[in-house]
């Protein structure tokens, strides 16, 4: 197997030129660069990336902490992640954050360390205390997405402004019976969006002056799945059944307008759907909802992380925009409504 030695020598260049032609780091000719690169590819040489990380003192891998990763938002979060740091020659390590504090605590007093990360993405996770001082304990550049984390720059949508503009649309078309599907109790404990999104939806209620009614809130796991159950509840009374509902989450909405149609219901005649993500099968369903981009966010993420890990400027909180699309599971309610 071709050494460094090897590449240098064919190159007609020194050690030193090619360690920094290929690192990236420091000053190399073009000509130099050019000749250290074709030396490199025809003798098959790979950089070592844990020799690069003893001469540099970094070892061009990121953990990322997300509290699921079975939900299609996270999926693309993490996907965004992984190609915008595949594309900069960083590695990836994934760490799933469980309720379990015996795991959690192996993850930030050992995992963390042994891994010798360069920086750590947290995503939708809910830290405590003693676990924000562990990451900042690491002295590593450190940066959220979702949130907030106490003293950690994060890139968030305002969960709550986002639920609000959702349920503000179904009450612009007349409606005023709007059901809503939320998280539950355990999805709530770590990553509080559901409780931000709930919020939303009762503010919006508030400022149309339309009393908040808890009967027509449900709550569910973010699925598909939970979604269809929890809508059939819902919509399971004729008499008592909303005319709209707000779910905040694409797969919750799609869920629920599977339900309707189970019950014999016609969309959006008798029942308007908003939901949030603009999944990639929202526009197969004609779902209105709340777009968020979620790979954006991810690719966002690093491109903050990398900058303050080249020491070009901190990472710094933003607040992400959010968008409503309309599509034709939202309609005025039905006349005798």
């Amino acid at each position: 197997m071709a050494g460094i030695k090897d590449v240098a020598r064919a190159a007609g260049v020194s050690v030193a030129t090619v360690s920094r032609a290929l690192s990236g780091r420091g000053n190399v000719s073009p000509s130099a660069l050019a000749a250290v690169q074709q030396a490199a590819h025809d003798l098959g040489y790979v950089v070592s990336s844990t020799a690069s990380g003893l001469a540099s003192g970094r070892t061009r891998n990121i953990g990322v902490l997300v509290p699921v990763i079975n939900h299609w938002f996270y999926a693309s979060v993490l996907e965004g992640i992984c190609t915008a740091l595949m594309r900069e020659g960083y590695d990836t390590t994934l760490y799933q954050l469980t309720k379990d504090p015996a795991q959690r605590h192996q993850i930030f007093s050992d995992f963390l360390q042994r891994q010798r990360v360069d920086a750590v993405i947290a995503v939708n996770v809910e830290l405590s205390e003693t676990e924000v001082v562990a990451l900042h304990a690491l002295d590593k550049p450190l940066v959220g997405v979702g949130g907030p984390l106490p003293g950690v720059p994060t890139l968030q949508v305002d969960d709550e402004a986002v639920s609000a503009l959702g349920t503000a649309h179904l009450l612009s078309l007349g409606h005023t019976r709007v059901g809503y599907i939320g998280g539950s109790s355990e999805t709530d404990v770590d990553f509080r969006v559901p409780s931000h999104r709930r919020i939303g939806y009762e503010r919006a209620l508030a400022e149309a002056g339309i009393d908040l009614d808890e009967a027509l809130c449900v709550g569910a796991d973010f699925t598909m799945a939970q979604g269809y159950t929890v809508a059939k509840q819902l919509l399971g009374n004729p008499d008592a059944r909303p005319t709209a509902i707000f779910a905040a989450s694409d797969e919750m909405a799609i869920g629920a307008i599977l339900a309707a149609r189970d019950l014999g219901m016609q969309l959006p005649r008798e029942l308007s759907v908003v939901g949030v993500d603009d999944h990639e099968l929202a526009e197969f369903f004609g779902l209105t909802t709340i777009r968020q981009l979620p790979h954006e966010q991810g690719e966002l993420a690093v491109a903050m992380l990398l900058r303050a890990i080249r020491k070009e400027e901190p990472a710094r909180a933003h607040t992400l925009g959010h968008e409503l699309i309309v599509r034709n599971s939202t309609s005025r309610p039905p006349a005798d409504h």
